[in-house]
Order: structure tokens, then C-alpha cells, then sequence
């Protein structure tokens, strides 16, 4: 290494801090994902698993997700989906 480049590394050590502080946040987004996918693996999985057991997956996913909801939210959604059905004939 020249000279004047170990000077330059000595007076700004920043450049090298920063470079590894970016390695480090991009090789957690990576482990993360990594983990995200295994994850997902496993919830297919269990889907596969109650299909299997001749449960309807659609409709597990849409329990799945008004579980996620809180109550009062969940009834908004519901009287809204009842009126427009009501509106088009299908109730």
C-alpha cells in the first residue's frame, strides 16, 4: 500500500467504518430473509397438511386473516360486504 493511501485510511477512518457497519446491516437483511422463507416453507406446509386432513385452505386463510383484525373492525368490514351484497341481488 503507498504511503500517502495509509495516511488517507488514518485520517478518515470513516470510509472503512461505514463500509463494514453496511456489510453487517446487509448480511442481517439476508439471514432474516433467509428466515422468512423457512418460515413461509412451514406455513405452506401446514396448509398442505390440513388440506390433507380435508380442511378448505381458502377458507383457513380467510379465518387466518379476520383473526387478525380486532372486532370492531372485523364487523365495519362485515356490514359493508352485507350491504353492497344486498345492493347486487346476492342476499
Amino acid at each position: 500500500m503507498p504511503a500517502t493511501a495509509a495516511v488517507r485510511e488514518t485520517e478518515n477512518p470513516a470510509p472503512h467504518a461505514i463500509a463494514n457497519q453496511l456489510k453487517t446491516v446487509v448480511e442481517r437483511i439476508e439471514h432474516l430473509e433467509e428466515e422468512k422463507k423457512a418460515i413461509a416453507d412451514d406455513i405452506r406446509d401446514v396448509y398442505a397438511e390440513a388440506k390433507g386432513n380435508g380442511y378448505d385452505v381458502k377458507a383457513l386463510r380467510t379465518i387466518i386473516r379476520l383473526r387478525k383484525q380486532d372486532k370492531t373492525e372485523r364487523q365495519e368490514h362485515e356490514a359493508i360486504l352485507e350491504t353492497y351484497m344486498h345492493a347486487l341481488g346476492m342476499i
